[in-house]
């Protein structure tokens, strides 16, 4: 039917096809066509009749070119004219069984262009004999093919579709040429699904933005079964080296049949593969993501030589070895001969090698070697590969069957198996899947004895690997390498084993995915073998540092540490402590230059006290004139030195009476006097008055709440603290008890009307000590009674108690002042009492708590041998008495004073300490007074206050209380002075330096260890280990005897309490260090952080322990700078 142009309105339905053959259904008239002119639009269409019949279409016109062209409807449409064109400005559609063929078939030698905007295929067919060259914008099929035949003319070999914006495979359509085709877009190539296909002999896919091979699509090139007339890719089978173009591939990405590409993709971003990817020789160019999903395959398995360079040797029956490539192949066997496989061949650093083949060319299954697949080149890398499914290049398998064109089966012989091919990859990145598998594996050899073929070559050839501190991973690495040999069947062997290579690695980094060097080695060397991973000079690790992984690897010896601990400091892992000692040459040049610095320091700071202090100390040196009975070394009498110099005899003349306050002056137990007044002021006070003044004065003396309160709390946290507390209220409270009783207090309870009028007749005083206060009463003037004051033979027996209360702070002292001396020179002249007091204070400091019946006795026997045979030549004797318990079982001690046994007495005697005594006792022996402890009951008038005169016998009855410090006082107490005040004053001063040394250095270490353990020796008790120094430098520097003793007693106080927090020390070292095991250091080696953790904290306490001792001996010297006072024979006692 010719060409019908008519013009049609838009109410009519018109088509034109062939008619109906009644005689072959099948092949009804070719297709009629029908043009539209006013759109320019052709359709050409046969009504869903089929024909074998073509429409021709010749010419396609130029200007105007026409819009749309539709094939449809079974019509067969055919352009025959050589180097034709067929352009249309619109679609070309083809649809419903439609055939749109280019040439001859039979003389396929010209070349075809189809242009168009849109090239859309459903359910059809374009054939084209000859070459095609394509330009479209879109290119959709369905369930369509195209179908290119080169003919084997090298002129029109190469095909290429252009489709700048999108191609779309779907449902099974096919894009195939037996020859090159080049296909060529800037959008998106997708094939669908399964059956998509595009394939050639070489194909070459470029310039898409992205391909994605979808499941069940195939990529192939070349054709899996072409026939002779074919063009066939030549591969490089017999060459050994390397095609420059593997390595070096242009730039150009275009279709070059002198290439060894048989399957390249050039310039394309993204290739996604969920279906196949099949090729001899595969290679993707400039391409910067690779994605295999884990249905899909990028393979050239069996598509390599059947020959090759490594090609088995063959039996003459066919039967043979398998290829070698990356192993030798596998030695065939056949009726007891062996004969060789394959050699192995190529550079397994950088291989590009086809994989050879069984040899047996013309034989029936002759099996092939693998293929080539190649991403990246060495100028353009891949920039990311991620593989969830396989890359894999193995040689082909022998098959069991094997078929002759006669169909014989010929199963008596068999070749080897094909050897892997290469697979060679220039990435930058690998993202290597669990299941995923890259393979370049030999091939079985035929059950008849065929050798295995050998494995083939995997190389990673990485680009721009990452070193030192910029490194991240290149390959993470879980699916399976395999370049194992085939297997030999029957007794064939099994070729060897191939190489799997990757790029020679900078330092630090080792293998074949250039991995950092396993912690402890280190590369220094450019290199991929783990060997090359030298392990770390044991010697360069501090033992207390483990190796550690550092981005990049460890490039150079010595290789990165760190310390096991925090606390430990790099670089040789030391702690705190530790460092401190290394810097100054280690621990015995430490240790010397310290001791060396601490005794340079005290003998300034001796001579800096020698100075500073010796204008106060001076005189103690000078011994005292024989001449003079009056002790000048005595501190305790240093004020009453001064009494002689002032004129007190008015006052003592009026005195009458000294009433004691009971109590320590505690805050438990404050001060306080007994509501009654006692005999001996009953005729100069008013008894309802004087228990007001009691009231008062109790009320004054008590302490409140608060005071207490903070008192115990400094018990705990620091008891040299609650100390002076304790001593600053007291201080604080006999000022106000002497305030009120001096201007506020209007001496009510005195007759005397002078005394009230002057505010006189009452004066409270307390011993130095500050725990023990009485009340003086004065007769005013106005009494007109001569039997007052009384003489002191009318007072015997008198009772003196003693101040302190035995304890290291508070040694037992005889408080004498002007009154009792006056009192006491009526019988005893001056200078012997001084001398006698200042003896018996003597004997009193070294009277300890705890060891009562001891050091007492020594004081009794003392009062026997020293004082009252002295005493007696003036008819006085005295007597070690104890007195009545207070409530809370404060004991007190004194002396009893008495007449003894040749003294005459005059008949009118009065006593003025509270007791009054029989004229007849007054001259009695202590011998005939009873023994036991109540001798009071004879004593009438002192039985509230007196309990008994000590002597040997009643002191081992005598009950002591042990405070829970009890322990202590075997290393704090007062001792004799021994003398070179000097030289130990030097010791104490080079202790003391010691002291603070050993302190700061067990600081140091507990810090080491931990904060924690810090702040529990540090606060435990608080700042406890830090005070000795302080207060052992006031105690060396501060003027005047009497105050360098009190500031060192509590130095003394302070260096014994600290000895807690060194405890505190020592539990936090031993859970430190129990769990650790030490290592067996050599005898003189140092380790403060291992066994000889101990050293620091031991050495503190004994430098306590000694410091101690010298400074009980330091306020011994202090306080008595007569040592006469401690002599056994009394001659040189009283001489002195």
């Amino acid at each position: 039917m010719g060409l019908l142009e008519v013009v049609v309105e838009e109410f009519l339905s018109m088509f034109s096809a062939g008619g109906r053959s009644f005689g072959c259904p099948e092949n009804s008239g070719a297709a009629g066509t029908y043009y539209d002119a006013v759109p320019r639009r052709l359709i050409v269409s046969n009504h869903n009749l089929s024909t074998d019949t073509d429409t021709l279409l010749l010419e396609f016109p130029n200007q105007p070119l026409w819009t749309n062209v539709y094939v449809e409807n079974h019509a067969k449409a055919s352009v025959p004219l050589l180097w034709s064109r067929v352009q249309v400005q619109g679609q070309l559609h083809l649809s419903c069984g439609a055939v749109l063929s280019f040439g001859l078939a039979h003389y396929a030698s010209s070349e075809f262009e189809l242009m168009a905007e849109e090239l859309l295929m459903s359910d059809s067919v374009i054939k084209i004999y000859g070459a095609l060259r394509m330009s479209v914008k879109v290119h959709l099929m369905w369930n369509s093919k195209m179908l290119i035949d080169g003919g084997g003319d090298s002129l029109v070999a190469t095909s290429l579709l252009e489709a700048s914006n999108l191609v779309v495979l779907k449902e099974s359509s096919v894009i195939h040429s037996n020859a090159n085709l080049g296909v060529h877009g800037q959008g998106l190539l997708n094939l669908s699904g399964p059956g998509d296909l595009i394939e050639a002999q070489r194909l070459i896919l470029s310039l898409f933005y992205s391909i994605n091979v979808g499941p069940g699509s195939v990529l192939r090139g070349p054709l899996e079964n072409a026939s002779d007339n074919d063009v066939t890719p030549r591969l490089y089978c017999e060459r050994q080296d390397c095609p420059m173009e593997l390595l070096h591939p242009p730039e150009d990405c275009n279709v070059n049949s002198s290439l060894p590409f048989t399957l390249q993709i050039c310039r394309v971003e993204d290739i996604i593969v969920e279906g196949l990817i099949e090729g001899s020789v595969i290679h993707f160019h400039w391409v910067r993501t690779v994605v295999v999903h884990c249905s899909g395959m990028i393979s050239a398995s069996g598509l390599g030589c059947t020959g090759g360079v490594g090609r088995g040797k063959v039996f003459s029956n066919g039967l043979g070895g398998g290829g070698g490539h990356g192993g030798n192949g596998g030695d065939g066997y056949y009726n007891g001969s062996y004969i060789e496989g394959g050699v192995a061949y190529g550079d397994a650093d950088l291989p590009c090698e086809l994989g050879s083949g069984s040899g047996n060319v013309s034989l029936p299954g002759a099996t092939a070697g693998g293929g080539i697949i190649v991403m990246g080149s060495l100028e353009h890398s891949l920039s990311s590969l991620y593989v969830n499914g396989s890359l894999r290049s193995d040689g082909q398998n022998f098959g069991e069957n094997i078929k002759k064109g006669d169909d014989r089966i010929i199963s008596n012989m068999g070749s080897g198996g094909g050897s892997g091919g290469t697979i060679l990859l220039f990435i930058h990145t690998l993202a290597f899947a669990n299941s995923s598998r890259i393979s370049a594996a030999g091939g079985y050899g035929s059950p008849n004895g065929g050798g295995g073929g050998g494995g083939g070559r995997v190389h990673f050839h990485w680009s721009d690997i990452p070193i030192g501190d910029g490194y991240l991973p290149i390959a993470s690495v879980e699916g399976s390498i395999y370049t194992g040999g085939g297997l030999g069947k029957g007794q064939g062997r099994a070729g060897e084993n191939g190489t799997v290579t990757g790029k020679a690695c900078p330092k630090g980094l080792y293998g074949i995915f250039c991995k950092e060097c396993p912690i402890g080695t280190f590369k220094n060397v450019s290199g991929s073998d783990e060997a090359l991973c030298y392990n770390c000079p044991s010697h360069e690790l501090p033992h207390r540092a483990i190796y550690i992984a550092v981005r990049g690897g460890a490039a150079e010896s010595p290789c990165p540490y760190k310390c096991v601990s925090d606390r430990y400091h790099m670089p040789h892992c030391y702690t705190a402590l530790e460092e401190l000692i290394y810097t100054f040459g280690g621990p015995w040049l430490f240790g010397l230059i310290l001791l060396g610095l601490l005794i340079l320091l005290a003998l300034v700071l001796s001579v800096a006290r020698m100075k500073y202090v010796s204008a106060d100390e001076l005189p103690a040196l000078v011994p005292p004139r024989r001449s003079s009975r009056i002790d000048h070394s005595f501190p305790f009498l240093e004020s009453l030195n001064e009494v002689l110099e002032t004129n007190r005899t008015e006052e003592s003349q009026n005195h009458v009476h000294r009433m004691y306050f009971n109590g320590p002056n505690t805050f438990s137990e404050p001060w306080h006097l007994p509501h009654f007044p006692p005999e001996q002021v009953i005729e100069i006070v008013y008894e309802d008055a004087f228990t007001r003044f009691v009231n008062e004065i109790n009320g004054l003396a008590a302490y409140q709440w608060w005071e207490g309160s903070v008192y115990r709390i400094l018990c705990i946290l620091a008891y040299p603290l609650s100390w002076s507390w304790l001593q600053r209220q007291r201080k604080k409270k006999l000022q106000r008890l002497r305030e009120f009783v001096r201007s506020e207090y209007d001496h009510a309870c005195l007759r005397s009307c002078r005394s009230r009028a002057l505010y006189e007749g009452l004066k409270v005083a307390a011993t130095s000590d500050l725990m023990l206060a009485y009340v003086d009463f004065f007769l005013g003037g106005d009494e007109k009674r001569t039997d007052l004051p009384p003489r002191l033979h009318q007072r015997f027996p008198l009772s003196l108690v003693f101040g302190g209360d035995g304890s290291y702070l508070a040694p037992f002292s005889l408080h004498n002042d002007n009154i009792l001396t006056s009192l006491m020179s009526q019988s005893v002249p001056p200078t012997i009492w001084y001398r006698l007091v200042a003896g018996l204070n003597a004997q009193l400091r070294l009277v300890c708590c705890g060891h009562l019946r001891i050091t007492l006795g020594s004081v009794v026997g003392w009062l026997e041998t020293h004082a009252n045979p002295t005493l007696c030549t003036y008819g006085v004797r005295i007597d070690l008495a104890w007195f009545q318990p207070t409530a809370c079982g404060h004991r007190q001690f004194g002396l009893l004073v008495c007449a003894s046994e040749d003294e005459s007495v005059p008949t009118s005697v009065e006593g003025v300490d509270g007791s009054s005594f029989p004229e007849h006792l007054s001259r009695t022996r202590r011998g005939n007074l009873p023994d036991h402890l109540g001798a009071s009951e004879h004593l009438i008038p002192c039985k509230k206050i007196f309990r008994g005169i000590l002597h040997a016998k009643n002191l081992q009855k005598l009950q002591e209380k042990r405070a829970i410090c009890y322990p202590f006082s075997f290393i704090i107490h007062n001792t004799k002075p021994v003398g070179h005040q000097d030289l130990v004053g030097l010791v104490i001063s080079a202790l003391l330096l010691g002291d603070i040394s050993l302190v700061l250095l067990t600081l140091l270490q507990m810090y080491s260890i931990s904060l924690q353990d810090f702040l529990l020796v540090l606060c435990i008790l608080p700042l406890g280990i830090l005070f000795p120094f302080p207060s052992g430098i006031s105690a060396l520097f501060t003027h005047g005897p009497r105050r360098s003793a009190g500031l060192a007693r509590v130095y003394a106080l302070w260096n014994i309490t600290s000895s807690i927090n060194v405890v505190i020390a020592f539990i936090c070292g031993f859970f430190h260090y129990k769990s650790k095991k030490h290592v067996n250091f050599q005898s003189w080696n140092f380790s403060m952080d291992e066994s000889e953790w101990w050293m620091l904290p031991s050495g503190l306490v004994l430098c306590k322990i000694i410091q101690a001792r010298l400074i009980n001996r330091h306020v011994a010297n202090l306080e008595i700078q007569d040592h006469s006072l401690y002599s056994n024979d009394p001659n040189v006692f009283w001489e002195s």
